[in-house]
């Protein structure tokens, strides 16, 4: 990496851990600081020199951004979804695309488990009437039970399947995926048959064009008045109009979602109502798991630089 380092631009905030590794490497452009003309100027002065992009996997790149780089030759994706970023597309330009699969499994489904609880129990609104003083006046309306519930899991991948091994322990668990899988849980062939057969129907798919909306009123319909939604990927697998519609007409028990269709901005029906468990996208939020994903970040691109097979690409 010897002679003038080459240009990445930086398209959202990273940990302060990442970014020290990326200006050890290049010379970063942080892309999101500047403004719709500052960004316009720069690139008419210096797109040729830019090698790299890094970003989010909620904020990806666009391909108009993509076509106005001509020397790029990797996007690096500091997360698993890869939706906002066109892969054929890359392919085409000849760009490389990473991401950080793996190393934020286990989190993810940690907060999953964490959301059910929650939720079912209301631990929030618990928190509150303590912190508020109302317990001296009273005793909390009951919760209910996590134990012995039916688990469905949208989606039997990494992150799936190791939320299926967390879940068993609690109840019995089935899924739905594009294929049946080689596993000991109950598999269904849609996502409202899955809905039919459970309590808490847990949303860990990825986010493609072919599951938008996936779950959507007809499947929240079916989950019916009794039963808990939760979301760990991405906001756009379920369809926020219609769980405010079912939450405020009870029919949906309630909703832990911790990623929502235009972050961060969340309808405020969901945050005013009492059904609802909401976190900001913090399933990987950990030191430990945004360690891990940076250094997988920057083996990526100490590959690219180095002209070597790349540790993690999907392109």
């Amino acid at each position: 990496m010897s002679g003038e380092r080459a240009t990445l631009l930086q398209l959202n905030p990273l940990s302060g851990y990442l970014e020290e590794g990326l200006r050890q490497r290049f010379n970063v452009v942080r892309w999101f600081e500047l403004g719709e003309t500052e960004r316009s100027a720069w690139l008419a002065r210096c797109a040729t020199a830019v090698r790299a992009v890094v970003a989010g996997g909620q904020v990806g790149c666009a391909n108009e951004l993509m076509d106005r780089l001509p020397a790029l030759g990797i996007i690096a994706v500091n997360g698993v979804g890869l939706d906002k970023v066109d892969l054929e597309h890359a392919r085409d330009r000849g760009v490389r695309v990473t991401s950080t699969p793996d190393v934020l499994t286990a989190d993810v489904a940690d907060l999953a488990v964490g959301l059910i609880i929650a939720l079912l129990r209301a631990i929030p609104a618990a928190d509150r009437y303590v912190r508020s003083g109302e317990w001296e006046r009273g005793d909390r309306p009951l919760g209910h039970t996590v134990s012995g519930r039916r688990f469905g899991i949208v989606g039997l991948g990494r992150i799936g399947s190791a939320l299926a091994e967390r879940l068993a322990a609690f109840g019995p668990v089935a899924y739905t995926s594009r294929q049946r899988k080689a596993a000991r849980y109950e598999f269904h062939s849609d996502v409202k048959a899955l809905a039919r057969a459970s309590d808490v129907l847990v949303v860990a798919c990825a986010a493609t064009p072919a599951t938008h909306h996936l779950v959507d009123a007809a499947v929240i319909e079916t989950l019916g008045p009794d039963g808990y939604l939760v979301n760990v990927t991405r906001g756009s697998i379920v369809d926020e109009a219609a769980v405010v519609a079912a939450l405020d007409t009870g029919r949906l028990a309630g909703a832990a979602l911790d990623v929502f269709a235009n972050e961060p901005h969340v309808p405020r029906a969901l945050c005013a109502s009492p059904r609802t468990v909401l976190t900001p996208h913090i399933a990987s939020a950990t030191v430990e798991t945004r360690t891990r994903m940076a250094d997988l970040v920057l083996a990526n691109l100490d590959a690219f630089l180095a002209a070597a097979p790349l540790p993690s690409a999907s392109v």
